[in-house]
């Protein structure tokens, strides 16, 4: 991790109590082939290299029917960005902004989230492309990508479905 020595000029860091993280559950790791951020994608792209996403077997039975989905969202947990800097220079060139004006992995509750291309599953694990983070990164969750789920789930009652 990162310290406040590693500061780029013109950004910010704060003073913070120790992170009181909230009871998260990790359902798996990333295998990526990324080992330094340095090296790792700034996006992800969706014709880059296969990842793979590695559930525990207690999660395995939670995949039934992700397969109908071509795209999916991945949410994982960037266990290695620093937490403290409310304003970045990501490129390093002297400008910077606001922590939340960014994609950056550097964040306060470092919750990284990625809209990926479902390549396979094999057993419980997820063959994908599209994804920008480290190996071994945790993984919070899995969801069908919001704008393929929308038109298969179906409306509440009282609820209007035209766009």
């Amino acid at each position: 991790m990162s310290t406040a020595d590693d500061l780029r000029p013109g950004e910010r860091a704060i003073d913070t109590d120790p992170p009181g993280d909230a009871a998260l559950r990790f359902i798996g790791r990333i295998e990526t082939p990324w080992a330094r951020r340095e090296d790792c994608p700034r996006q992800g792209r969706l014709d880059g290299p296969e990842c793979r996403v590695v559930l525990d077997p207690a999660w395995h039975d939670a995949l039934e029917g992700l397969e109908a989905y071509d795209r999916i969202e991945l949410l994982y947990w960037l266990d290695r960005s620093r937490r403290d800097l409310v304003r970045q220079s990501p490129k390093n060139d002297g400008r910077t902004v606001g922590t939340f004006a960014l994609r950056s992995p550097v964040r306060p509750n470092p919750i990284g989230t990625s809209i990926v291309h479902l390549e396979r599953i094999e057993g419980g694990t997820l063959v994908v492309r599209g994804l920008d983070c480290l190996d071994g990164t945790p993984l919070i969750d899995v969801k069908p990508d919001r704008c393929a789920f929308t038109p298969l789930a179906p409306a509440k009652p009282g609820e209007d479905t035209a766009p």
